[in-house]
């Protein structure tokens, strides 16, 4: 069958469509960028289409000859997320009849017991974005799963940092409350069988794990599978969710306007109440995967450098989208630039092995204490801050994210280019290149530019203009010096990855 993934982009979606082709499908991916997908191992296999969800004048091409379509976006972190949700179901809806397809499939969240009162607006955006395909008159499967346990989502990154950096905490009493994780890959594995549902199937499942948990028990087991000791976990009635996320923000690398929406799910009990789907879809040989299991998985891809996704990789509709302009008169007249080059006593692949490494757990040599303090005042104004580091330590896509950038483009060998997503008063890049020279030499060219947004951002530069010798060209300077003791080392030289 002909299958267009919404959401390729995401933590989910860029999983689902590799599985989709394993299975003989064709897959077109729906995305406002088509070049975000370039570099995913199987873009060559797949088609992608660019459309926008909130702009439905740009999907029929996207929905032509498509038998089933999987809806997998949201607007979780950005400003009216709800209304944003509505309109684009109603949109892709909307697409979906005109075009004939013949199956919508959609991963939602877990549904409160009836008659609770919902505080989260997550949830309830969830649930009506349920209720609105399930009503579209085209055969729709919702799928409803509370904590997803995988290298790279949110919930994990969540429960990993908290039980890693804690080993005593005072928590909210709702880390009692009882929940049902499921692994990335049975989620996985239930989207892809929902692609061959009866045609009379129209309704939600509930799909959960075989451990029903607290969120506590979920952190003692994970200490124990990190082979860290057991942790000190003292619930206590005073912590809102809204001050659980502004401490979940603090601890862990997802913002509070992720954390606060994850935070408040949790606050009902997410416990499947029946298992209807295993008729359709049925479990495995093996069963389906437990949590230990599933944590087990989980940090074996994160050690081994093999996280297919992460939380981070998808950006939202408000994120820059602009390029970086050729011409400054773009921006109104103005574009401040730091500029920096260095002749590099290595050959250029060692040069971008460093280039290409940085970031992460690499940090970005120079003056490490200013680049937390940014990334520290990113998080107090509700930025994403420095800690979402980076997928793998040695490689990068473009469109996945970076720390508080993403990458905008890449040539490998020559050309690294990031756009910034901390909050500022205008839109920053920073532009890395390598290009050869006589005798086994390199030169790193080093470019910060900055578009300014009225005074704000005049002023902004002018505040930071006088650390960028110390931050911009001790980075200029430390990358080249990494670069020449690299190609000093003994061992095979180096090469572009």
């Amino acid at each position: 069958m002909r299958c267009l993934v919404t959401g390729a982009t995401g933590y989910i979606g860029g999983r689902l469509a590799p599985r989709l082709l394993a299975e003989g499908h064709a897959v077109r991916c729906l995305a406002r960028r088509a070049g975000r997908l370039r570099d995913v191992p199987w873009a060559a296999r797949a088609e992608i289409a660019e459309g926008d969800l909130r702009k439905p004048e740009t999907l029929s091409a996207a929905f032509e000859g498509v038998d089933v379509a999987y809806y997998l976006v949201h607007s979780l972190g950005q400003a009216g997320f709800e209304a944003a949700d509505r309109e684009a179901a109603a949109n892709f809806v909307t697409a979906a009849r005109a075009a004939g397809v013949r199956r919508i499939v959609y991963l939602g969240g877990p549904e409160p017991a009836k008659g609770s009162h919902v505080p989260s607006a997550h949830l309830r955006s969830r649930a009506e974005v349920g209720r609105i395909l399930l009503g579209s008159g085209v055969p729709t499967a919702v799928l409803r799963a509370a904590v997803i346990i995988g290298s790279g989502s949110a919930s994990f990154e969540m429960l990993r940092y908290l039980t890693e950096r804690l080993p005593g905490m005072v928590t909210p009493r709702w880390v009692r409350n009882r929940i049902q994780p499921i692994a990335v890959r049975d989620v996985l594995r239930y989207l892809v069988g929902c692609a061959t549902l009866p045609p009379e199937v129209n309704r939600a499942f509930d799909i959960g794990g075989p451990d029903v948990l607290t969120f506590q028990d979920m952190m003692q087991r994970y200490a124990r599978v990190a082979g860290l000791r057991r942790r000190i976990i003292v619930p206590v009635r005073p912590l809102t969710p809204s001050l659980s996320s502004y401490w979940v923000g603090l601890v862990t690398p997802v913002p509070n306007k992720i954390a606060r929406p994850l935070v408040e799910s949790l606050v009902h009990e997410a416990v499947a109440r029946e298992h209807d789907i295993a008729a359709y879809v049925p479990e495995p040989p093996e069963g389906l995967t437990g949590f230990d299991e599933a944590v087990a998985l989980a940090l074996a891809k994160v050690r081994d450098g093999e996280v297919e996704t992460r939380w981070s990789t998808a950006s939202g509709p408000d994120a820059p989208a602009e390029p970086l302009p050729s011409d400054p008169q773009w921006s109104g007249g103005t574009a401040y630039t730091d500029v920096r080059e260095r002749a590099v006593h290595a050959p250029p692949a060692a040069l971008w092995r460093v280039v290409e490494g940085v970031g992460g757990e690499h940090g970005w040599y120079s003056f490490p204490l200013a680049w937390s303090a940014r990334g520290w005042l990113d998080r107090l104004v509700g930025g994403v801050g420095l800690r979402r580091g980076r997928r793998d330590p040695h490689r990068l896509r473009v469109g996945e994210a970076l720390d508080f950038w993403r990458v905008e483009e890449i040539v490998p060998g020559e050309l690294l280019r990031l756009r910034a997503e901390m909050r500022l008063p205008g839109r920053a890049w920073l532009e890395m290149r390598v290009t050869p020279l006589d005798g086994g030499r390199s030169r790193y060219h080093q470019r910060a530019v900055f578009l300014p947004r009225g005074l704000a951002g005049h002023a902004y530069w002018g505040a930071v203009a006088p650390f960028h010798a110390v931050v911009f060209g001790g980075m200029a300077r430390n990358i080249a010096r990494g670069a020449e003791q690299a190609a000093r080392r003994p061992g095979p030289e180096p090469g572009p990855r």
